[in-house]
């Protein structure tokens, strides 16, 4: 601001004094180039030249268009000047602006082993503070606009290329290309010059401001973090130069032990692949926590649907009082259409709970059993808790058990939903196979029909006629074509007395009931009779809280296997249990595949097919890693958990690629064996150190499960990040290790 000051106080004293030397301001402007109209000139050297007046004046009358465009041309030019002198201006101060401010950046960052004081003094004892060195750059490569002087010239060229023309008609010719000349000049080249170079202009200056204020934040946010992050890094620097001092002497000791290196590592891979794998257990996707969740009711079949509204008026009363609910909807009974199921009516509905938003999942659980627990006081009513559905999976456990007989069907199934409402970790056992609808069952007498003559079939279809109907004809309106159906009247054939006074014989002498020849009574059919795979099935499904897949699936295949099936009777889990069963499957194929391109790759690059099998070693290590982290922070593996052993395989080789590869180069100068492997880790730790950082740190947001869905997310980030930093630290002495006793070179 004070060099602005200065400057804009001496200019104009310096152009008076100048001005003073060579003539009045009036003089100066009149020899100016600029205001020197070529057209007027040319008027007045007509004017003095011999010739007709005639002559003359037709002259002048045709060079008035060329002073009009000349003024009109010289009038944008000067508009052009002023709007890029006001833009130098207004940059010209920001600049300077912001020339005081990145002048203590850079002192900061340029001499940070100076106190504070002293940097301070510094900055203000600057000499270059404030000088125009920084506007001589920034002046002609921003802002000097080349558009207006390429604009002045090429009028220039074309006014003399006009005037090279001696014949009149010549010139009236060419004057007439003014327009495209005009169009071309001044819309083309001029405007579309001018604007591109404004488009880039500010662009140029956003980016500057935006990188001034990033300078800016950095620069304070160092101010106020540099007390609490100096020692740190100090504390750091020292930890990890330690290391470097440590690294070399771990290395040759382990390359001196070598069968106990490679040893231990096998154990410890042993023990995490035989111990700890087996109880992580294992599911297809984790849980996903939606602050939601659904209450299904299900009461005796035959409750009106105003009783059932009135029990599920309670519940909602119940949840609605809850702090954590936000809102509750509820849906009493059912359609009775083709895509309802057998088990829902009048007597079933569905409670829909929504909690508040960051209501955690431990809080829904807690919510989830206080509901089941209100609820089971009230009789005769069943409760199912599910989940809005993210993905199209079956119910956690599914159970299919198989067989012909309906009877036995559902006898064994009750059984097994006993068994399994007994396991620990299942909830919300039940069974397809319940209590059916009351229905008129008819047992025709094969004797009493043979003694009257009578055809079972004949007798059999007459009574279904009767009561269900036949189509007897159509009727045709129109394009519409309407069946005519004929039956008994209703109170004929809805009653037990009047099903058995059925005349079973009509228009024989003597009738016949249908009581006389089938016995009639009321029994409870099956609720619903389901196919799969061509086979008469009852499934029984639950729920699991508090255990992972794997681990129910395996309770309730030892607890069913203890059932005594009757020939031809079977049970199969089904589910999300099968489901994860062909996942996994894949997923072992994906993980096996990743690992055999990984390994052709590095054969193809090192042209040699020992070094790679000893870089592959790197998988096995982050094994264990990924173990150890799934068995401490009691994750199951999960589809989610596969992928993530899929991406260790092409990461985790990384660091091995960099340690052999400069144990090679090494090996190839002459250096010995050994000392080429202390040498290359000793070299290669820093880098290796910086990648895994680089790459962990920006896993960490995801490992700590921030933000909705984080339940899918986290295991996949605690593999790798485990996976990765096991490797890192073992290929640091194991591989070093594996490649001494395999590379037999020396």
């Amino acid at each position: 601001m004070a060099s602005l000051g200065v400057a804009l106080f001496f200019i104009p004293m310096l152009a008076s004094r100048q001005i003073d030397r060579q003539g009045g301001l009036a003089e100066q402007i009149g020899r100016s180039d600029f205001l020197r109209l070529q057209a007027l000139s040319r008027a007045r050297a007509v004017f003095n030249e011999p010739g007709s007046r005639w002559r003359k004046a037709a002259q002048v009358a045709l060079s008035l268009p060329y002073l009009i465009g000349e003024v009109l041309l010289r009038i944008g030019l000067a508009a052009a000047t002023l709007v890029a002198a006001v833009l130098k201006g207004v940059f010209l101060l920001v600049a300077e602006l912001l020339w005081w401010l990145i002048k203590p950046v850079e002192h900061f960052w340029l001499k940070r082993e100076q106190t504070f004081q002293s940097w301070v003094g510094a900055w203000a004892a600057e000499s270059r503070i404030g000088e125009w060195t920084f506007f001589e750059r920034v002046w002609p490569g921003i802002l000097g606009f080349e558009s207006p002087r390429i604009l002045g010239e090429a009028g220039q060229r074309y006014w003399h290329w006009v005037n090279r023309s001696e014949h009149l008609a010549w010139k009236t010719l060419k004057f007439l290309s003014l327009p495209l000349a005009l169009v071309y000049l001044a819309g083309v080249r001029f405007v579309l010059g001018t604007v591109l170079r404004l488009v880039g202009i500010v662009l140029h200056v956003a980016l500057m401001l935006v990188g001034l204020v990033l300078v800016l934040v950095l620069f304070l946010l160092g101010i106020l973090l540099m007390p609490v992050f100096l020692p740190l890094l100090f504390a750091f620097e020292r930890g990890f130069g330690l290391v470097q001092q440590t690294y070399p002497a771990l290395l040759g000791w382990a390359l001196r032990r070598r069968l106990l290196i490679i040893g231990g590592a096998l154990a410890a891979l042993l023990v995490c692949w035989y111990k700890l794998l087996p109880d992580l257990g294992t599911e297809l996707i984790p849980q996903v926590h939606q602050a939601e969740f659904n209450l299904d009711l299900r009461l005796p079949v035959g409750t009106p649907l105003e009783e059932t509204a009135e029990i599920v008026r309670q519940i909602e009363e119940l949840a609605g009082k809850q702090p954590q609910v936000a809102r509750v909807a509820t849906t009493v009974g059912t359609d009775r259409s083709a895509s309802s199921s057998a088990e829902e009516g009048e007597h079933t509905a569905q409670v829909t709970v929504r909690m508040e938003e960051g209501s955690s999942a431990a809080q829904e659980a807690a919510l989830i059993r206080h509901l089941r627990d209100e609820v089971d006081e009230i009789p005769e009513i069943e409760v199912e808790v599910s989940h809005p559905a993210l993905f199209s999976f079956k119910t956690p456990i599914e159970v299919e058990v198989r067989g012909y007989n309906l009877r036995q069907l559902r006898q064994l199934s009750l059984e097994a939903e006993s068994r399994m409402a007994g396991l620990p970790g299942l909830v919300d056992v039940k069974s397809s196979l319940q209590a059916g609808n009351p229905e008129l069952q008819i047992s025709y007498k094969r004797d009493q029909l043979a003694a009257y003559g009578l055809s079972l079939r004949n007798v059999a279809e007459l009574v279904r006629h009767k009561v269900q109907g036949k189509v007897a004809t159509d009727f045709r309106q129109d394009e519409r074509q309407i069946d005519v159906l004929v039956r008994l009247r209703e109170e004929d054939r809805l009653g037990l007395d009047e099903l058995r006074r059925l005349v079973i014989n009509p228009n024989a002498p003597i009738p016949i009931p249908l009581s006389s020849v089938a016995d009639i009574r009321v029994n409870e059919g099956p609720s619903e009779i389901r196919r799969i795979d061509q086979q008469r099935s009852a499934v029984v499904t639950a729920n699991i809280q508090g255990v992972d897949l794997g681990t129910a699936s395996g309770l309730i295949h030892d607890e069913l296997g203890k059932m005594d099936f009757p020939m031809g009777f079977d049970f199969m889990i089904s589910g999300q249990n099968e489901e994860m069963e062909t996942s996994l499957q894949s997923l072992y194929f994906a993980l096996v595949l990743a690992i055999f391109l990984v390994y052709v790759v590095m054969a193809s690059q090192f042209e040699s097919l020992v070094h790679p099998f000893v870089i592959m070693f790197t998988v096995p290590l982050a094994l264990i890693g990924v173990v150890v982290a799934l068995y401490l922070a009691q994750v199951a593996l999960s589809v989610v958990v596969f992928i993530g052993l899929i991406m260790l395989a092409g990461i985790v080789v990384n660091n091995a690629i960099v340690l052999i590869d400069y144990i090679n180069t090494l090996r190839r100068t002459g250096m010995e064996k050994t000392e080429a492997i202390i040498q290359a880790g000793a070299v290669r730790l820093r880098p290796i150190a910086m990648t895994t950082a680089t790459t962990v740190l920006g896993l960490l947001p995801m490992a700590l499960g921030l933000g909705e869905g984080a339940e899918i997310r986290t295991p996949m980030a605690l593999t790798v990040i485990a996976g990765l930093i096991s490797s890192t630290f073992l290929t640091l002495v194991v591989i070093p290790t594996v490649y001494s006793v395999v590379d037999r070179r020396a």
